[in-house]
C-alpha cells in the first residue's frame, strides 16, 4: 500500500479502470503500473473485455463489497497516518450515515483531518496532490462495505462519488480551493448539473442528501459544506 502511496493512486478509480492485456502482464517492479499491481494481487478481477481493432482492453473492478472494504482499509493505513483512530472512527461513519446526519458528517470528516499532524504533510508528498483530500474521504468510507459508486455518471455528466445506505443516496463533489473559505462552487455544480436526479425517487431510496464538499489547500481542512 505504501507503494500506491507513493505513485499518487487516486482511490475512487477503483471502482472502475481499464488497461491493456500488456499492462496488465508487466512484471517489471520499478515500471509496473498501480492497475496490474492490483489485479496480479487479487485485489481486481475482470469485469469485461473489449476488443477495438487489433487491442483487447479489460475493464476491471473489487470482486465485492468484502473485498473492497478490505483494500481501503488498508488504503487509508497508507493515506492516514494514525491507523488505530482511523478503525476507532469507521464505526462512528457507519452510525452518522445510518442517521442522516449531514452536520455531523463534516465534524465526523473535520476530526479525521484535523488529527494529522503537520509534520506528516511536510513528510509525505501524496499529501500534495489535488486528489489526497477525495482519496481519504473515498477510502474511509469504502472501507464500510457500504455501496458506493465513484464518479457517477448521469445524462449531465458525473459527480465524484455516491454513497448509498440505509435508504439515503449521498451525492458528493470534491473541490479543492486555494484559499480560507469555501466558494460554494461544489454544491452550485451538483445543482446545476442536477447529478441527483436519477437517485430521487429510486427503488430503495427515500431520502436524497447533495453535499458540496470544498478543501483548503493551506488549511488542509474543510472550509465549505454545503448540503441541500
Amino acid at each position: 500500500m505504501q507503494w500506491l502511496q507513493r505513485k499518487g493512486f487516486f482511490t475512487p478509480k477503483l471502482e472502475q479502470l481499464w488497461a491493456s492485456e500488456a499492462l496488465l502482464e508487466a512484471f517489471d517492479v520499478d515500471r509496473i503500473e498501480p492497475e496490474a499491481m492490483l489485479w496480479q494481487t487479487g485485489y481486481l478481477t475482470i469485469r469485461r473485455s473489449v476488443l477495438k481493432a487489433a487491442r483487447r482492453e479489460y475493464e476491471l473492478s473489487v470482486p465485492n463489497l468484502e473485498v473492497r472494504a478490505a483494500l481501503n482499509e488498508h488504503l487509508l493505513s497508507a493515506w492516514y497516518p494514525d491507523a488505530a483512530l482511523a478503525s476507532v472512527l469507521t464505526s462512528a461513519l457507519y452510525d452518522i450515515l445510518s442517521s442522516g446526519d449531514a452536520a455531523a458528517l463534516r465534524a465526523h470528516f473535520e476530526r479525521l483531518f484535523a488529527s494529522i499532524p503537520h509534520d506528516w504533510y511536510r513528510a509525505n508528498p501524496i499529501a500534495q496532490y489535488e486528489g489526497y483530500f477525495a482519496s481519504v474521504c473515498y477510502s474511509h468510507l469504502a472501507s464500510l462495505g457500504v455501496e458506493i459508486i465513484a464518479e457517477d455518471v448521469s445524462n449531465e455528466g458525473q459527480c465524484d462519488l455516491t454513497v448509498k445506505h440505509a435508504g439515503t443516496a449521498w451525492v458528493f463533489e470534491f473541490k479543492v480551493v486555494d484559499g480560507d473559505q469555501g466558494t460554494g462552487e461544489a454544491l452550485r455544480q451538483l445543482q446545476a448539473k442536477d447529478y441527483a436526479a436519477k437517485h430521487r425517487g429510486a427503488p430503495g431510496i427515500q431520502r436524497v442528501i447533495e453535499v458540496g464538499v470544498e478543501f483548503s489547500r493551506s488549511k488542509r481542512q474543510i472550509v465549505g459544506w454545503d448540503v441541500r
